[in-house]
């Protein structure tokens, strides 16, 4: 176990969260993107952060998640770039 009571068999990416769920940012990977990587982080997807999947389109994708006070709407390609630690509720 790390300093925060998780371990990295924990995390998973936002892409694998249903509806409803909330997590933490851990991390933010987009290998051979760093522009990609830096307009997630830019719109809000910052380690510590919390976000909420608030919705799935009928065909899984994309999906809706709140993330601070606003909505933000990502594919799941994209999701899947963001390592998050679910948070109970």
């Amino acid at each position: 176990m790390t300093g925060t009571g998780r371990n990295d068999s924990e995390r998973q990416t936002l892409a694998d969260l249903p509806p409803g769920a909330r997590a933490r940012v851990a991390s933010v990977r987009v290998p051979g993107s760093a522009v990609t990587a830096r307009r997630l982080m830019d719109l809000g997807f910052t380690t510590g952060t919390e976000v909420q999947v608030v919705r799935r389109a009928p065909l899984r994708d994309p999906v809706v998640y709140r993330v601070k006070d606003y909505e933000i709407c990502l594919r799941r390609a994209q999701a899947s770039c963001v390592q998050v630690v679910e948070v109970s509720r």
